[in-house]
């Protein structure tokens, strides 16, 4: 009997997963992220790798819930990846505020005529100090 409620848990819980992670891909995919990054750098070519490390990045993340990694990378390379991390969710989210036409409102309701580059920079310099307050100042987050 417990053998049966494990075996349901643990597949009630691995379909859950694929349901919500496809669901966040979906979104991904909707609202144009990929594809924006891609015609941008002019790298076009490469979609369907951007397409496979977003997924395998997916997966990993994933399972890093339950797993703990241990990757000898060095701290070099941990910067360099937590960079690009940093730059990946800034594009997710400008293109989310896109999709969502939420700077033209703004402007529009604002009346903001001039300076609407200078207004996008602040908010992203605001959740980059935000970013870094998060996780440089002690008491942000709480040790378990």
């Amino acid at each position: 009997m417990m053998l049966a409620k494990n075996i349901f848990v643990a597949a009630f819980g691995f379909s859950s997963g694929v349901v919500i992670s496809g669901a966040v891909f979906a979104f991904i995919v909707i609202i144009g992220v990929v594809t924006r990054i891609a015609q941008k750098t002019g790298t076009e070519q490469y979609l369907k790798y951007y397409e496979e490390v977003i997924l395998w990045g997916g997966i990993l993340g994933g399972t890093s819930s339950f797993y703990i990694y241990h990757l000898p990378i060095g701290n070099t390379f941990l910067v360099i990846a937590s960079f690009c991390l940093g730059i990946f969710i800034g594009c997710l989210a400008v293109s989310l505020a896109e999709v969502l036409d939420v700077i033209p409102i703004l402007s529009r309701r604002g009346r903001i005529q001039k300076g609407l580059t200078i207004f996008v920079i602040a908010i992203a310099l605001g959740k980059l100090c935000g970013s870094l307050a998060y996780f440089i100042l002690p008491g942000f987050t709480s040790k378990l």
